[in-house]
């Protein structure tokens, strides 16, 4: 007997990715960035750390709502803060579908969407990108109550661009959940959107950009009625006192996060470039990893499992349709030489084989 909802009975959850528990991997499976957060992120920790760690925080992380306001050019009330992006996708889910409730999104995508969905017990409506992760015309679906884009995606690294999001916002009769996690490492973002479309919601996150993944702090940032009806469903303090003093520093400290910026993004170019040199197919990335495909229709899986003998973790993308593909994180220059070197190896004997 199962003293659970049905649909929690039936559902599976979210797998997170592969974390190591020994010493010495090369860990390119989870996309976080290779470079320390700003070091006025540790100062200001160890100063939290030794106040008053016996108080409760501040529920509303009322000084990091300020500085996020500052630096994303909108207003303090505009913006919602979460312990990581995962949580205000929590809240979203929470605050907005009940059963049966139609929620849309793209695949492939964020598997977390899936998982919020059946928690729900709401309806998914899954759309198949087309070939080139271009937005499918199926997107808008009548009477969905949430539709949630990726953006830019994961695990593709591509990007819907702004304007098309702009008009996706118009034409659909719910609330449009633009996910940019990723989106400091791209070319362009969708924050703009908020002030003239009462319907979206944008997430952003300290974990990937600002090295702070492990401190699991992330923002939301709509028009103040959405805000407001979040504010109910989130949990009394949901972020902690340490986790708000990172985000405050690492938000104040804008060169170090341009200048991690721009060496992922070099990395990025010459890792994408050295992969296609391999006869992989690489999709082209606005993100902190590369997705590719394997011109062998069974070498994913061989390349994945011979590197984690290697002590090198990838990630083996199994999607239907997407089998035959491996998601590669972003690390240092010297990680990156490794991994192609192992992987040139690989590839010789899978072809000697």
């Amino acid at each position: 007997m199962s003293f659970f909802r049905d649909n929690i009975e039936k559902m599976a959850g979210y797998v997170p990715g592969e974390q190591p528990q020994g010493e010495g991997y090369i860990k390119l499976n989870t996309n976080e960035n290779p470079f320390p957060p700003s070091p006025r992120v540790l100062a200001a920790v160890r100063e939290a750390a030794s106040a008053s760690l016996r108080l409760y925080p501040d529920p509303m992380a009322t000084k990091v709502r300020v500085k996020a306001a500052e630096v994303f050019g909108t207003r303090p009330e505009r913006v919602l803060v979460g312990n990581g992006s995962d949580e205000l996708l929590g809240l979203i889910a929470r605050a907005f579908l009940g059963p049966g409730d139609k929620v849309v999104y793209p695949y492939p995508t964020y598997l977390l969407y899936k998982v919020l969905v059946d928690i729900q017990d709401a309806t998914g409506v899954t759309v198949n990108f087309k070939e080139d992760f271009s937005l499918p015309e199926g997107i808008v679906v009548k009477g969905a109550k949430v539709t949630f884009l990726c953006n830019p995606n994961s695990p593709s690294g591509t990007m819907v661009w702004p304007d098309e999001v702009a008009r996706l916002a118009k034409r659909i009769d719910g609330v449009l959940v633009v996910d940019e996690a990723y989106v400091e490492f791209a070319d362009a973002n969708c924050l703009s959107l908020v002030e003239d479309n009462p319907n979206v919601i944008v997430l952003r996150t300290l974990s990937k950009s600002y090295s702070l993944a492990g401190l699991r702090l992330g923002f939301c940032i709509a028009q103040e009625e959405i805000i407001e009806g979040l504010i109910k469903v989130k949990d009394s303090y949901n972020v902690g006192r340490l986790s708000m003093a990172a985000a405050v520093a690492a938000l104040d400290d804008q060169q170090h996060l341009k200048e991690n910026l721009e060496k992922i993004k070099e990395v990025r170019s010459y890792l994408s470039e050295s992969l296609r040199e391999m006869g992989f197919f690489v999709y082209p990335s606005q993100a902190n990893f590369v997705f590719a495909r394997c011109k062998d229709a069974a070498a994913a899986r061989e390349i994945y499992e011979q590197l984690k003998r290697q002590k090198i973790l990838i990630r083996h993308i199994n999607y239907h349709g997407f089998e035959n593909c491996v998601r590669i994180s972003i690390g240092t220059r010297k990680e990156i030489d490794t991994l192609l070197e192992a992987l040139s190896e690989v590839l010789c004997e899978t072809k000697k084989s």
